[in-house]
């Protein structure tokens, strides 16, 4: 696999719908932490996901907190509009986390002030912008990051 991609409490079923077809596309694992704002159920997130959900490596958690014991000393990315790294400066290695918050309110404040070394941002060159679209940025990551391991 290429990646895992990490949605922190996502909040919006069409954007994790498109994100597991990005990761089954990608050759990537898919990892959720609770809480969703929606059911793993839910006929839009099936939608988004097109007929390829069943084909996803998905992996559920119950917390960030359980996320992050589990995963104790992978290496990990985190992205957030409030990083001070641009996302092309990552040195991306095959297997690694690539970690988002949810659409509301991105990664929780303690987590990117523990990892400030290690997290990341997607440049926004206008100032009306706050933050692009969460399927978005994954997609920017994870085809920068797939550029990266074909040099």
């Amino acid at each position: 696999m290429a990646y895992n991609i990490v949605l922190v409490e996502p909040e919006i079923h069409t954007n994790t719908g498109n994100i597991g077809r990005l990761s089954l596309a990608s050759g990537s694992n898919l990892h959720l932490v609770k809480p969703f704002g929606f059911e793993l159920s839910d006929k839009r997130l099936k939608r988004a996901g097109l007929d390829y959900w069943k084909h996803i490596s998905l992996k559920t958690y119950e917390s960030l907190d359980e996320f992050l014991l589990i995963h104790k000393g992978k290496k990990m990315a985190f992205f957030s509009s409030h990083g001070k790294t641009d996302h092309w400066s990552v040195d991306y290695e095959d297997d690694m986390f690539l970690i988002f918050g949810k659409e509301s309110a991105g990664l929780p404040t303690e987590i990117t002030e523990a990892n400030s070394n290690k997290t990341y941002k997607i440049p926004i060159l206008n100032e009306h912008i706050r933050s692009l679209n969460l399927a978005n940025a994954v997609s920017i990551v994870v085809y920068e990051g797939l550029r990266n391991l074909n040099r």
